[in-house]
């Protein structure tokens, strides 16, 4: 579990700080983009064969769990080997992390179980920050 461990340090580094955003949140960020934020992101992942995981993801109740396989299935080669590259990992890797983070990203931003308002916007600056912050830690406790 080496590899986790270090991608879940990733995701406590210095984002939102005069250092720089951490790797995995600047990740995130560009994959929200990619996406047209989280209705988008969530749309693709529902598409792509995601949609009763995704729904326990956006829902109160426990998240379902997915494999990195299904998360690169769902979002497609090119998504996750952007995100490989950004990462300096391979696309496997990136599937693996992905399969951990996306479903606490979701479930952090459709907060009570409903989509937000602006959910065609990639949240900027300490929204994102914030809602990295509560992933690592959810992943760290888990």
């Amino acid at each position: 579990m080496g590899f986790l461990d270090s991608a879940i340090g990733g995701l406590l580094g210095q984002s939102g700080t005069a250092g720089g955003t951490a790797p995995m949140a600047q990740a995130l960020e560009s994959l929200l983009q990619q996406h047209g934020g989280i209705g988008g992101l969530v749309t693709q992942l529902s598409q792509g064969g995601l949609a009763g995981e995704v729904a326990s993801w956006i829902g109160t109740g426990p998240n379902q769990a997915v494999s990195g396989g299904q998360i690169a299935q769902a979002l497609g080669g090119t998504s996750v080997g952007r995100i490989a590259q950004q990462l300096g990992i391979n696309p496997q890797e990136a599937g693996n992390l992905l399969a951990q983070v996306v479903p606490h990203l979701i479930d952090h931003m459709t907060p009570g179980g409903q989509m937000p308002a602006n959910a065609g916007q990639v949240p900027q600056g300490d929204v994102l920050a914030s809602a990295v912050s509560a992933i690592a830690s959810r992943l760290l406790r888990g």
